[in-house]
């Protein structure tokens, strides 16, 4: 092993060799050093040498020819690529569509349609090479020109694109450049060493459609992917079978049929009647005995999926962030994961850095629970006998017994919430300022999904030009950290910009974070080859019912 670890030493760049040696040193667990290899193009000889063979997607242990039966969420609005934000949507997007690249659910990066990516000396030009023998499932040869005018219309701010969130300050329209049938090129709008997480499956509205997509994706869910569209019925259900002319190998399902439901109680009922043979996506509350039942699989992602509690900075009592500092120290965080995930998550510490994320710095102190300090805070801020605030949030999962469980621990420094809960298509409305009940509340709760670099939530949700700012926080210093770090091409970089973002965060508490819950599917005990991602996603080619 040592010799195999010399040779591969020698043969790295000096970058290459301080990731290397981060995680000799026992500062890179595997994942992470998997995830930055994608990201700096570190050399294969010595991702080998270091890491190991790396695990695949799925195995496939089973026989074809099953009908695969899933119980998911209903998808709140239209199947539409371009403007989807919520997780039933998301997880119908994947059905059929493909991305160029996946995320896998140790961080690194798989071909998709995609096969390689390679960047300019400085991260701000990357060239893509695409996989040859592609069809959609309407016969439509896929090509450089469908890669481009999706990435336009994803980057076109006059298209309402859902994207713009990960794309804005990074790519636009008209950046994206054929070079050949099967090339790419993504000019940048700066440099960015972590750009093909952008356009991978963690980029849920990255589909790749035709270039002449009219928006009916719902009529037809016209993709590249291992099945294709039998039937869909809005609030019902939808049945897909498997695609003859898939690229990749034949799916192992005959048929996958989705049943939508709102309540999970009927989800489980319907796993322990063997009505489906996978949940997709369980909330810990209300799935104890479930997940406890030894006849049920649980796959279990530590993920950065996470609740954001935004108050808004900009107009009423919120806006003194001495009481964003108090409502935060009200949270007993430990208590918060017995009681909603029974150790299933992770403490956050009010920023997006995740503990799974290699740039986290853990040296910065944990926000605990203080009502003594909590008092004081309120009472300078001249707020002593307390404030009345609306906290605004959806009907998901745990979220409604989160927002009570903050009611209270509100309520013991005489901040008094008024609760109201939607559903979530009248909470995100539009997805748009002016027109959404999530970015214009004066307090909500947002679910957020996983992703594989923390870029997104620290620029849509917290940076003054973020597409999903609901705090409404204006803050030119930490405009310049999220920069800083998203340019940065080395670890220690990223860490030292980190530790200055959850300083900062801690200090103003436009957010409160408090855990970061693992992503969690059950299954059948039959049941293989079922493989998610974090970020909501369900992918069932290699499914087999034993």
């Amino acid at each position: 092993m040592q010799d195999r670890l010399d040779r591969a030493r020698r043969a790295a760049s000096a970058l290459e060799n301080h990731v290397a040696d981060e995680f000799l040193a026992g500062r890179l667990s595997r994942r992470e050093l998997l995830r930055h290899a994608s990201r700096i193009g570190m050399g294969t000889a010595l991702i080998g040498a270091l890491a190991g063979p790396s695990p695949a997607r799925a195995t496939r242990s089973g026989k074809p020819g099953a009908t695969i039966r899933v119980a998911a969420q209903m998808p709140a609005g239209a199947i539409e690529p371009l403007t989807v934000s919520e997780s039933g949507g998301v997880m119908m997007l994947c059905q059929t569509g493909e991305f160029l690249i996946l995320s896998a659910s140790d961080l690194s990066l798989k071909p998709m349609l995609a096969v390689s990516w390679k960047p300019n000396a400085d991260g701000s030009v990357w060239t893509f090479s695409l996989r040859p023998g592609v069809k959609f499932h309407n016969g439509h040869i896929f090509t450089a020109a469908d890669v481009v005018a999706t990435m336009d219309r994803l980057c076109d701010p006059k298209q309402g694109s859902n994207a713009l969130s990960v794309m804005r300050g990074v790519l636009s329209p008209g950046g994206t450049k054929k070079i050949d049938d099967l090339t790419v090129r993504f000019e940048l709008e700066a440099p960015n060493g972590n750009f093909p997480y952008f356009v991978c499956s963690e980029n849920y509205n990255a589909i790749m459609l035709p270039a002449d997509y009219d928006g009916d994706f719902e009529k037809n869910f016209n993709g590249t992917g291992p099945f294709r569209l039998d039937r869909y019925t809005q609030k019902v259900g939808a049945n897909f079978v498997r695609n003859p002319t898939y690229w990749g190998q034949p799916a192992l399902p005959d048929r996958t049929e989705f049943s939508f439901y709102t309540d999970q109680q009927a989800e489980i009922l319907a796993l322990e009647d063997d009505q489906v043979d996978v949940i997709w996506q369980i909330s810990v509350q209300g799935a104890q005995g479930l997940i406890r039942d030894p006849d049920v699989k649980i796959i279990d992602i530590p993920a950065a999926t996470h609740r954001e509690v935004h108050m808004r900075c900009d107009a009423g009592p919120l806006a003194d962030r001495r009481v964003r500092q108090a409502i935060a120290l009200t949270l007993d965080r430990p208590g918060l994961i017995h009681g909603l995930f029974r150790g299933l998550a992770k403490p956050g510490n009010d920023s997006p850095f995740a503990p799974i994320y290699p740039s986290t710095d853990p040296t910065v102190p944990q926000r605990v629970k203080d009502l003594g300090k909590a008092r004081e805070l309120m009472h300078a801020a001249g707020h002593a006998d307390g404030i009345d605030v609306t906290l605004t949030t959806e009907r998901l999962q745990e979220i409604p017994d989160y927002a009570v469980l903050l009611q209270n621990a509100c309520a013991d420094i005489g901040v008094r919430l008024t609760l109201k809960i939607e559903d979530e298509a009248a909470y995100y409305g539009a997805a748009q300022p002016g027109r959404s009940d999530w970015l214009d509340s004066e307090m909500g709760i947002t679910d957020y999904g996983h992703r594989g670099v923390p870029n997104v939530s620290l620029g849509a949700p917290l940076c003054s030009n973020g597409a999903w700012n609901a705090a409404h926080f204006y803050n030119p210093t930490y405009d310049k950290l999220v920069a800083t770090y998203v340019a940065a091409l080395d670890l220690h970089t990223q860490r030292d910009a980190a530790r200055q973002i959850q300083t900062l965060l801690l200090e103003e508490t436009p957010v409160i974070i408090a855990y970061f819950y693992d992503f969690l599917v059950a299954t059948g005990p039959t049941v293989t080859g079922v493989s998610v991602g974090a970020i909501s996603q369900l992918f069932l080619q290699d499914a087999a019912v034993q």
